[in-house]
């Protein structure tokens, strides 16, 4: 019928120096989490180019990343842009990356509360103008209020819109809401 399967005293046994490697290759990040890590990087760059110089200097860049996000705001074409960003990039892997991308946050939580607080006002100026009884509510919010003079602008301002005249008493009440909000 057949020969007889040849028996071998070595059966298929993993070397263990040969497990060694596998083991710290499943550690390693696939391709594709490194590449998602490097283009976070670079969107951080990218983010840190926008800034002004006052508040990149606030975050105490390495001279040499500072200097490549210098030389990326004053380049125009595309592909150096590109080239320019991924290099960024590259300087970023040096660089921790969290204290970064913290204070960015943080800088733009304080641009949002500042837009919450001037659409306050734009609101407090529409109702000052279409509820007759604004003013009250304002004043009983607000023990700082100048009820007189937030009167006399809303009467001006009816009067600038009657005679189609310019908004000035208009913007003028809003800087007086904002700057009474911007007081509390």
């Amino acid at each position: 019928m057949g020969k007889p399967a040849k028996q071998t005293d070595q059966t298929h046994q993993a070397n263990p120096q040969d497990a060694a490697p596998e083991q710290s290759q499943s550690e390693l990040p696939s391709k594709t989490r490194r590449k998602a890590a490097m283009h976070a990087l670079q969107d951080l760059g990218e983010a840190m180019v926008l800034l002004t110089p006052e508040r990149l200097a606030a975050l105490a860049l390495p001279e040499r990343l500072a200097d490549a996000i210098l030389q990326a705001r004053h380049i125009t074409r595309w592909e150096a842009r590109r080239r320019q960003m991924q290099f960024i990039g590259r300087l970023m892997r040096d660089v921790d990356p969290l204290p970064i991308q913290a204070r960015l946050e943080q800088w733009a939580g304080a641009s949002n509360a500042e837009k919450a607080r001037l659409a306050h006002v734009e609101r407090w100026r529409t109702r000052l103008l279409s509820e007759a009884d604004a003013l009250d509510h304002l004043c009983a919010e607000n023990a700082r209020a100048d009820r007189p003079r937030l009167a006399a602008l809303v009467a001006r301002i009816s009067d600038e819109r009657a005679h189609g005249e310019p908004p000035h008493a208009y913007r003028e009440l809003f800087r007086t809401l904002n700057a009474l909000f911007a007081g509390t």
